[in-house]
């Protein structure tokens, strides 16, 4: 992928790990860590634990999802860094650029990720 591209889809990605860091804190309440949150959350719920369970689970699901973005976000940086970004990782052909534009991290042609989407049993995995 020449450089303009590059730079391109670079300041994307940059854009969109700020916005989730900035998310992430948001969501934290400030320099707040999960953990304590979910502990203040606890202690003010009073007899529903049941409620506090459930918000508890989807606060882990949600920081799993976030992690894993901001990881795939930085993965994309390293290829953009090595030169590899935009090229399936499965067959080494140049991602489409509409593709990239919709899904900045994907790591794979269509092509591929279609034949992993149906390898795992037809799973609805994001195209990433």
């Amino acid at each position: 992928m020449n450089t303009p591209i590059s730079d391109t889809f670079g300041d994307q990605l940059r854009q969109m790990r700020t916005e989730l860091l900035a998310q992430v804190r948001a969501q934290r309440g400030g320099r707040v860590g999960r953990a304590e949150a979910a502990a203040d959350a606890r202690e003010n719920v009073g007899d529903d634990r049941a409620q506090a369970d459930a918000e508890r689970d989807l606060s882990i699901a949600l920081e799993e999802r976030e992690s894993a973005e901001l990881v795939a976000i930085d993965e994309a940086l390293k290829r953009i860094a090595d030169g590899s970004y935009g090229l399936c990782v499965d067959c080494g052909v140049s991602i489409a650029t509409a593709r990239l534009h919709a899904a900045p991290t994907a790591l794979r042609c269509v092509a591929c990720q279609d034949k992993v989407e149906h390898a795992q049993g037809g799973v609805n995995v994001p195209k990433m």
